[in-house]
């Protein structure tokens, strides 16, 4: 283990990151508001300190193997940590430390979950810096750094394999790292665009349509205004966002492979494609077949239903509706989706829907077996067999994945003294990357003791990064090699 190099990366991550506080901070002054002091302080603390860990160190060393999960984990919390600043100096918020951390982890790991209320009151900077922070780390400032690394002699692919969601993250779009992640940007920039272009075609103002964008396509969830998505009150600004919701939710290897062949028929080629919009149209056809039985004021079961359940199950987590408050299983539905996430390589969180397939299969194969105790049965995904290797990865990060959320349930109801609700759907919102979830926390998560708020500050992070990139950490053998 190089720690000067490590050092070295994470310093450079974080001399670029200071450079985001300039575009709020602009804006801040565009607008005559208050806050271009605070995003210039915070400017300046961030590069001095990015700077400090990069210039005494710098040369031209190489990453170990493994390096790369330590500095993902290290920039994460740095960036957390960080990126706090503007929302704990800044008048309009009135954040202790926590709750400004608690906002800066949500919004990189695409958490969505908040602590602030009032946001239509609040400065359009400090508005449109909690979309960037979603932005930028919907696809993952590691990602769009590999791309320069080769300036600086770093070798990425390490830190492309960390922090890229999905278990087949050996698979580049193109035969070097760098260009894999100039051609995920292309495709993630893209996007954006064009849902900002879609959502002021559909009424957004400009502001509202740059800032949901980011949220949109990054599946953050966070918005300008308390009441989401809800405060438009427009069906077709709620179209444009499932057509957005739907789309970053797919394996954005899927999007490059499309644009590059020209041929839209990939989408539904591919058996994790067909597996995920099967699942959401299963769950939309159940929650407004609930809402249809059981009608409730206000809301209307197909257009309330579909958002909702495409905004949750590809955790996203813009809402309409407060759906906690639905009747029967709704609430539970919808969060139980939400553990099964979007595609692997997409910005959705989740368990991924390749997973959920894989486990399927592997059940199914089991059941021939019990029936023909000596045949042979293949999984196959997309016409190509699957290694057993895979398979038990598979397993393996399932199994963990429900002890880690198991844990962290308990843990949140011994430390917060939460009721069960609560703390299922805190625990289940953070691992998932989701946000809003049910009891104390269907609105905002401001009401929880910080220690809770710390501990699903962690729990975000383990969603984010795919949980072994944090448990590797906290072996013994991993600091022994």
């Amino acid at each position: 283990m190089h720690l000067a190099v490590i050092f070295r990366v994470i310093g450079t991550l974080l001399t670029f990151f200071s450079f985001t506080f300039l575009i709020p901070g602009l804006l801040g002054l565009a607008y005559g508001e208050n806050t271009t002091t605070t995003f210039g302080l915070a400017f300046i603390i961030t590069l001095v300190v990015g700077l400090a860990l990069w210039l005494p160190l710098r040369g031209n060393r190489e990453l170990r193997g493994g390096d790369g999960f330590l500095i993902t984990a290290l920039f994460y919390i740095g960036l957390g940590l960080f990126g706090a600043i503007p929302l704990y100096f800044a008048d309009s918020t009135n954040l202790s430390f926590t709750d400004a951390a608690f906002e800066s982890m949500s919004g990189l790991t695409t958490t969505g979950a908040t602590v602030i209320t009032g946001l239509d009151e609040l400065p359009k900077s400090l508005l449109i810096y909690r979309q960037l922070l979603q932005w930028l780390g919907g696809m993952g400032i590691i990602v769009l750094a590999v791309a320069i690394f080769p300036m600086l002699g770093i070798g990425g692919m390490q830190l492309y394999r960390t922090e890229s969601p999905g278990p087949l993250k050996d698979n580049k779009l193109t035969p070097r790292i760098t260009e894999t992640a100039k051609a995920l940007w292309y495709i993630y920039l893209s996007l954006t665009i064009a849902c900002g272009l879609a959502y002021w075609a559909a009424g957004m103002t400009p502001f509202d349509a740059i800032s949901h964008s980011f949220s949109t396509v990054a599946i953050g969830g966070f918005s300008t205004h308390d009441a989401s998505m809800g405060y438009f009150a427009s069906p077709l600004i709620e179209s444009v966002a499932i057509v957005f919701m739907l789309l970053s939710g797919i394996n954005f290897g899927l999007h490059f492979l499309v644009w590059r062949r020209r041929n839209p028929l990939h989408y539904f080629q591919d058996a994790e494609v067909k597996t995920y919009l099967a699942v959401l149209a299963t769950v939309a056809a159940i929650v407004i077949w609930v809402l249809y039985r059981h009608p409730l004021p206000g809301v209307s079961p197909i257009r309330d239903g579909l958002f909702q359940t495409i905004s949750v199950a590809t955790t996203t987590g813009f809402t309409t509706q407060n759906f906690s408050l639905w009747p029967s299983v709704t609430p539970i539905l919808l969060l139980l989706a939400a553990f099964a996430g979007g595609c692997a390589g997409s910005t959705a969180g989740g368990i991924k829907m390749i997973r959920v397939l894989m486990i399927y299969l592997q059940g199914m194969r089991e059941v021939k077996r019990l029936i023909h105790p000596n045949g042979v049965f293949p999984i196959k995904l997309n016409n190509a067999p699957v290694s057993d290797r895979l398979i038990q990865a598979v397993w393996s990060f399932f199994s963990v994945y429900v002890i880690v959320f198991l844990l962290m349930v308990t843990a949140v109801m011994l430390i917060g003294d939460l009721d069960f609700v609560t703390a299922f759907s805190a625990v289940g919102a953070s691992l998932n990357n989701l946000g809003p979830g049910l009891g104390d926390v269907a609105l905002n998560y401001a009401s929880l003791p910080a220690s809770v708020k710390w501990l699903l500050m962690f729990t975000m992070m383990l969603g984010r990064l795919e949980i072994f990139t944090l448990l590797v950490l906290l072996t013994p053998a991993y600091w022994r090699r």
